[in-house]
C-alpha cells in the first residue's frame, strides 16, 4: 500500500482521494499522535489546551476541507487559531512565533485547482518528521478521543485578526540591515516590479510587502475565485510573467507558486531567473557578507551543472540531497547551514524561517540587486545555465521502473556518452504517478535526444 504522506504532506483531487471524511481524521489522528508523543505536553500539564493554527491557499476545496480540519482539532481538544488564506510559509512562521503545537496548511502548492492537500508543521514552525507522519497515517480509522480524556474540554475556535501583518513584519526586518545605502525609501527603492501570484495565497501578501519595501508594483494574478488557481500563470506558467514584465518595461518580475513557498524571476528581458540561479545570487551576496556558514549550500541532485561549477569557482561548497524541500532543510539542519534550495524556486533561508519561503527569496533576491545597483539579469549571470531537458513519463509502474535492469544500463550508457560535460538523472515523482528525466549537456539538440530515448527506455520498463 502506497503511503499517505508524499515529500510534501498528502495531495490528491480534493472530494475523491482528499475527502473531509479523511481531513477530519489526519486532524484527529495527529492530535492523538502529538498528545501520545508528549507534543502538547506544555500546554496541557499548564492546565490548558494545545493550539494549532490553521490556514488555507484560495481553492474552493480549501473551504470545506478546513471545515472538516477545524473540527477534527476541536473535537480533539486543541484550540484552534483560523488563519484564513494565506502562504504556507506564514502557517510555518506562526506556528513558531505563536508558540503553537500544531500548524496545518491546506494547500496542493503548484497543482491545479480540483487538487489541494495537508501540510503539517509541528512546535517551532517545521515540518513534521516522516517517522510522526507514519504513526499519524496508522492511527487513521482508530476511534476519536473520548470526551472524558479532554481534561480541558473541546477546543476552541477563533478567527485571526493581525497575525497575517506580524508575518509581513518580520519579512521586512529581514533586509532591514541589508539595504542599499541608508535604506531611504526602502531597500527596493527605485525598482518597478511586476509580481505574479498565481490567482493564490500571495495575493493578499506579495504585493504589499513588495509596496512596503519601497518598490513600484505591478500586480498580476490576484483575482482568486477558487477555480483559477495558477491556471496560466504563476511559477508553472512564467511566459505571462515575462510579457507583462516587458509590456511595462519593468526592472523585474517575480513569481509565486499557489502557496506562495516557491519564488522564480524574470529579468527585464523577459528572460526566466530559475530557482539554481536565485540560490547563486544568494550564496555569493551571504558569503560576500561572511553570513554562509561553513560556506555551504545545499542543493538537490537536480540542481544545474552551471551551478556547481560556479559555487566551485567560488570556493562553495555544496552539499546535495534528494529531491523535496523537506531533504534540503533536513540537511541544512544536520550540518548548521542556513541557505539551500531547488530549482523549482524552494528556497530555504534558515536564519529567517523554517520552510520555503517565496515572499522572503524575493525579497532577498530584489534586495541583492538593488544593493548592487546592477539589472537583474545581470546579478543571475554568476551562473551559467547548461542546457536542460526534463521528460515527465506518466502512466507508468514506479517500482518496475526503478527495478528495471535494462533501464539502468541505458542510464549508464548515456553517462558514458556525455562524460563531465554533462548530467543524467531518472527518478520517480514524490508528488505525481510519474517518473522522471533529466539530462544536461552542452548542447541542447544532444540533451533532448538523450532525455527522449531515456523516456522511452521508462515507458518499455514501466
Amino acid at each position: 500500500m502506497a503511503r499517505l504522506f508524499g515529500t510534501d504532506g498528502i495531495r490528491g483531487v480534493a472530494g475523491e482521494d482528499l475527502t473531509s471524511q479523511l481531513a477530519m481524521d489526519v486532524a484527529r489522528a495527529a492530535a492523538s499522535v502529538l498528545h501520545d508523543t508528549g507534543a502538547f505536553a506544555a500546554a496541557e500539564e499548564a492546565g490548558g489546551r494545545p493550539l494549532a493554527v490553521v490556514g488555507r491557499d484560495p481553492r474552493a476545496s480549501g473551504e470545506f476541507l478546513e471545515a472538516a480540519v477545524v473540527a477534527g482539532l476541536a473535537g480533539s481538544g486543541v484550540d484552534v487559531l483560523r488563519l484564513g488564506v494565506i502562504p504556507t510559509p506564514a502557517v510555518a512562521f506562526l506556528t513558531r512565533y505563536l508558540g503553537a503545537d500544531l500548524g496545518v496548511m491546506l494547500s496542493a502548492s503548484h497543482n491545479p485547482a480540483p487538487d489541494n492537500g495537508i501540510k503539517l508543521f509541528g512546535r517551532g514552525g517545521f515540518k513534521l518528521p516522516d517517522a510522526v507522519e507514519d504513526e499519524i497515517e496508522a492511527h487513521l480509522g482508530m476511534p476519536p478521543r473520548r470526551r472524558s480524556d479532554l481534561a480541558a474540554g473541546f477546543g476552541r475556535v477563533t478567527d485571526s485578526t493581525t497575525e497575517p501583518d506580524l508575518y509581513l513584519d518580520h519579512l521586512l526586518a529581514s533586509v532591514a540591515h541589508h539595504a542599499a545605502g541608508n535604506g531611504a525609501g526602502g531597500p527596493l527603492a527605485g525598482l518597478t516590479v511586476v509580481v505574479d501570484c498565481a490567482h493564490g495565497a500571495a495575493a493578499g501578501f506579495a504585493p504589499r510587502l513588495l509596496q512596503r519595501a519601497g518598490a513600484e508594483v505591478i500586480a498580476i494574478g490576484v483575482e482568486p475565485d477558487g477555480h483559477n488557481i495558477n491556471a496560466g500563470c504563476g511559477s508553472t506558467h512564467l511566459e505571462t510573467l515575462s510579457a507583462e514584465v516587458t509590456k511595462h518595461h519593468a526592472d523585474a518580475g517575480i513569481a509565486h507558486d499557489g502557496d506562495a513557498d516557491r519564488c522564480l524571476a524574470v529579468g527585464a528581458d523577459g528572460e526566466v531567473i530559475d530557482g539554481d540561479q536565485i540560490l547563486a545570487v544568494l550564496a555569493l551576496a551571504m558569503a560576500g557578507r561572511g553570513q554562509l556558514p561553513g560556506n555551504t549550500v545545499v542543493s538537490t541532485v537536480m540542481s544545474n551543472l552551471g551551478f556547481r561549477n560556479a559555487m566551485q569557482d567560488a570556493g562553495i561548497t555544496v552539499v546535495e540531497t534528494a529531491v523535496g524541500d523537506r531533504y534540503v532543510l533536513e540537511a541544512m539542519r544536520d550540518g548548521h547551514f542556513t541557505l539551500g534550495g531547488e530549482q523549482s524556486g524552494h528556497i530555504i533561508m534558515l536564519e529567517h524561517a523554517t520552510t520555503g519561503d517565496g515572499l522572503l527569496t524575493a525579497l532577498h533576491l530584489l534586495a541583492t540587486a538593488a544593493r548592487q545597483a546592477l539589472p537583474l539579469a545581470d546579478v543571475a549571470a554568476v551562473m551559467t545555465k547548461y542546457p536542460q531537458v526534463l521528460v515527465n513519463v506518466p502512466g507508468v509502474d514506479k517500482a518496475r521502473v526503478s527495478a528495471s535492469a535494462e533501464l539502468a544500463s541505458a542510464v549508464a550508457a548515456a553517462r558514458e556518452k556525455l562524460g563531465t560535460s554533462g548530467r543524467v538523472l531518472v527518478r520517480p515523482s514524490g508528488t505525481e504517478p510519474a517518473v522522471r528525466v533529466m539530462v544536461e549537456a552542452v548542447e541542447i539538440e544532444q540533451a533532448q535526444q538523450t532525455a527522449d530515448r531515456l523516456a522511452a527506455a521508462v515507458r518499455a520498463a514501466g
